[in-house]
């Protein structure tokens, strides 16, 4: 087994906000996490991938990733203790596609129990649809400061098999058969079902007006 430097780990952690920018992307095994630090690095900001409890609690941002299978990226959350971390961040933190539905307290995905940040069930499209949604789409009634300067009706990349009903955290809406949930923000937790590292100049917007809130 390979020895952990603890030293190291001190010293990333106390040089983190100051070289690092203070954004934090949480890597749990799960996360598309290095297409999300190449975004924010074209942004001319630089972020740290990680999984330790103490610089995520001291990161000014945090960004919380996902591609893959919920029950298994909770059980990676629970494992390293993120899953008790998560919900209790007080920074601005913002939730990318399965980020975002597993900010959920439920998803129909293997009967997931989720983080319950927003009060909400992520459903599974229906077979009557092209499943998984693979490409670009439109979001619309957009509200909020996370999407200041971003026109409606903008095209974003999705890649995903279930997704959120609108609800009363919904702050823009997709059109994919019917009107679904694309992004939600509920006090200092925001989350988006598209993937913004991957929709070009919209995307990268997004995450400037993130990064500023």
């Amino acid at each position: 087994m390979k020895k952990i430097n603890s030293s190291l780990i001190k010293n990333k952690r106390s040089s983190f906000g100051r070289t690092g920018g203070g954004i934090a992307i949480i890597d749990y095994g799960a996360g598309n996490v290095q297409s999300v630090k190449y975004a924010l690095e074209r942004l001319g900001k630089n972020s740290v991938l990680t999984n330790d409890a103490e610089l995520i609690k001291k990161a000014d941002k945090v960004i919380f990733p996902g591609v893959g299978e919920a029950s298994s990226a909770m059980k990676a959350l629970r494992d390293k203790g993120l899953d008790k971390l998560i919900p209790k961040l007080k920074q601005p933190v913002l939730g990318i596609c399965l980020g975002l539905q597993l900010m959920c307290k439920y998803s129909e995905e293997n009967n997931t129990t989720g983080l319950g940040i927003f009060n909400v069930s992520v459903k599974q499209f229906t077979d009557q649809l092209k499943v998984p949604q693979i490409g670009w789409n439109q979001i619309e009634n957009l509200k909020g400061k996370l999407f200041k300067g971003i026109s409606d009706k903008e095209f974003m990349y999705l890649v995903h098999s279930y997704y959120v009903p609108k609800n009363k955290f919904t702050v823009a809406t997709t059109n994919y058969g019917f009107d679904y949930t694309s992004a939600m923000q509920k006090d200092n937790f925001y989350g988006v079902q598209f993937h913004p590292e991957k929709s070009s100049s919209a995307g990268e917007k997004l995450l400037d007006n993130f990064l500023k809130i």
